[in-house]
């Protein structure tokens, strides 16, 4: 897949996501939650104001730590073409 087609589907899944208005279970959210940020090289802190949370997204990007960002963008658009219907 190229970068150019990659990034676009990317950038679709993610308004996709956006756009969803059903409660999605939360292991779903976290692995989305840590794709999208290795997808966009975003290395900061989780920065919820609940200790639990922060724990909880600071465990979904050390599960996806050694996966590319290439690989994230891919996990992400195949993760919600699964789980949130057309």
């Amino acid at each position: 897949m190229k970068n150019e087609k990659l990034h676009k589907e990317f950038l679709e899944a993610v308004a996709r996501v956006n756009d969803y208005t059903n409660p999605l279970p939360a292991d779903i959210l976290l692995k989305l939650y840590a794709y999208y940020k290795i997808a966009n090289r975003n290395s900061n802190n989780p920065q919820s104001k609940t200790p639990l949370i922060n724990a909880f997204k600071a465990n979904a990007l050390i599960q996806a730590q050694n996966v590319s960002r290439a690989q994230a963008m891919k996990e992400y658009i195949a993760l919600v073409k699964r789980e949130i219907p057309v």
